[in-house]
């Protein structure tokens, strides 16, 4: 089965194999609010595993040894096997194997399911370690949604507004590595108003957001609630240059410092599951339209 088509009263998910990855959303107008992987940027909302952002040297130290692993991990571009189907949710399911475990040495299983109710699609991934020594991992999401999500609209009538103030510093990148030193936050009180020069370093990016949702929307036309649970850091992306997409990302666990070199358990931001143990960490996106 190479996709599913969910649906429920006001929306409708499709979810492909490849990578588990959510490629279309619907609200009840039939308006697709995520990005369609166009020449900008080839992918929809890839899940990002067993790290999120870059490593330094696109390599991940265990044990005194080094292994490649490219920017996000490898789980976008692996195949899941479908564990469950029904029309209004699924579960897909990653496990190692001989070629990630040249990338990542651990056993581990990722599952992923995709759960329609009312006007919302609900994400959970559950990371379990089926070895028999800790499993360090990070994970994150990485929907990209229509900038704009009415066309006729400029770019510049969104704006992102958060549950709370958030007036902590944010995090930039350098080559796709964290800089040491926080920068004053964009986000005045709960509002970060969106441009494209936002983004011209790159992501925007909150290490410790005192908010767990935030609201996408233009005075009028379809509005996008994400909220999220179990992730510490949230990440907020668009194509330096620009790029007719926004997206909005929690994740738990960050890209390496610029001055990290060490082990990978070790690494800022990174999960250490025991023997036998899961962890669940979940996110929401509620649609609804502005009149």
């Amino acid at each position: 089965m190479e996709q599913v088509t969910l649906h429920a009263d006001g929306i409708s998910a499709t979810i492909v194999g490849q990578g588990a990855e959510l490629v279309s959303l619907r609200d009840a107008d039939g308006t697709e609010l995520l990005w369609q992987a166009g020449p900008a940027w080839r992918r929809h909302s890839p899940v990002l595993f067993p790290i999120v952002g870059r490593l330094k040297g696109d390599q991940l130290r265990h044990g005194g040894q080094a292994y490649p692993m490219t920017q996000h991990g490898f789980a976008r571009d692996k195949r899941f096997a479908w564990a469950e189907q029904g029309p209004s949710s699924c579960t897909l399911v990653l496990t190692d194997d001989a070629e990630t475990r040249g990338h990542y040495p651990f056993v581990f299983r990722l599952a992923i399911s995709y759960s329609l109710a009312p006007r919302q699609l609900g994400v959970t991934f559950e990371v379990a370690n089926t070895g028999d020594q800790v499993l360090p991992a990070s994970i994150g999401a990485h929907p990209a949604f229509n900038w704009p999500l009415l066309p006729e609209l400029p770019k510049e009538a969104y704006r992102l507004t958060f549950a709370e103030n958030d007036p902590a510093p944010i995090r930039r990148l350098k080559d796709g590595l964290l800089l040491p030193t926080p920068l004053p936050t964009p986000i005045e009180g709960k509002t970060l108003a969106l441009s494209e020069r936002l983004f011209d370093k790159d992501a925007v990016i909150l290490d410790r957001p005192a908010s767990s949702s935030v609201r996408y929307a233009a005075e009028r036309g379809p509005a996008i609630e994400m909220s999220w649970q179990g992730f510490n850091e949230l990440g907020i992306w668009s194509k330096p240059g620009g790029a007719p997409f926004l997206c909005i990302e929690p994740w738990h666990g960050i890209a390496s410092p610029v001055d990290f070199d060490g082990e990978f358990a070790d690494k800022p931001g990174v999960m250490l599951i025991e023997p036998g143990a899961k962890r669940t960490l979940t996110y929401r996106i509620a649609v609804s339209r502005e009149r």
